[in-house]
């Protein structure tokens, strides 16, 4: 059985951080929001583990390029995935390690399920095995 893992949802819309929020949930991860850059690195520097985080570049108080960098130089590694609109960041996604892009458009919130699923099953490959019955 799968481990709970800690998820964290940044975007600047109320709207989309909880419609997120509840779909997340629903697939049993534990979530965190926030809503500006500041609240983001709090919460990725907290002692409170996070197993992921879900960013839409477009947050107050960010300059995208900063804010990858903290997200990438951050020990242990945090994976991470940009949720936004494609074509404002594919310059800046392109300078990043294999940054994962889900664009923002009518169903990416099952795209986006797939995609944490299968950056979670890398990342912590050991959470998902079970131990063998005797």
């Amino acid at each position: 059985m799968m481990k709970i893992f800690n998820l964290l949802i940044a975007d600047r819309n109320p709207h989309i951080r909880n419609f997120l929020k509840r779909e997340m949930e629903a697939e049993g991860y534990h979530v965190q929001l926030a809503k500006n850059a500041r609240e983001v690195l709090n919460v990725i520097y907290s002692s409170e583990p996070i197993d992921l985080a879900i960013v839409d570049l477009d947050l107050p108080g960010a300059n995208e390029l900063n804010l990858l960098r903290c997200l990438e130089d951050r020990i242990p590694v945090l994976p991470f995935v940009i949720h936004s609109y494609v074509s404002d960041y594919r310059e800046t996604s392109s300078n990043f390690r294999a940054a994962t892009i889900v664009p923002k458009q009518g169903s990416s919130s099952e795209t986006l399920k797939d995609v944490i699923k299968d950056l979670l099953m890398k990342s912590y490959s050991k959470r998902f095995k079970t131990p063998l019955n005797p």
